[in-house]
């Protein structure tokens, strides 16, 4: 998409806290290099949050030292959309009266609402 408000949202006022790579690697028991690859697999999805900081991910990605449930599937919905994972995390931050923001709907089990509003936006 990469012209839309998702594309231009600042995503360091979206998301509250994020953590680097080696931070994402240490929560999930995993090495650097398959956080890497996690990202490049839609597993997980990172950004960076504002000028100078390098790519991190969004803390609350990670649950329980485990990827939130449903986050990948709905991460490769979005992108199969043709959304990058910049746009995939303002969308995933931004209050859409679920209730609530769609990442506090995975983390709390409710993911097939959100699910659903992914794909009907995707396509």
């Amino acid at each position: 998409m990469n012209d839309g408000p998702l594309a231009q949202a600042d995503l360091d006022a979206l998301v509250p806290t994020w953590i680097d790579w080696a931070g994402a690697a240490s929560q999930l028991g995993v090495s650097v290099s398959r956080v890497r690859t996690m990202i490049r697999e839609h597993q997980l999805a990172a950004a960076v949050p504002r000028p100078g900081a390098g790519q991190q991910v969004p803390a609350d990605f990670i649950q329980d030292g485990e990827v939130v449930k449903g986050l990948p599937g709905l991460l490769t919905v979005l992108h199969d959309g043709g959304y990058d994972d910049r746009e995939c995390i303002a969308w995933l931050f931004t209050d859409l009266e679920l209730p609530g923001r769609p990442i506090d709907a995975l983390r709390e089990n409710r993911g097939s609402e959100v699910k659903r509003r992914a794909q009907s936006m995707a396509f």
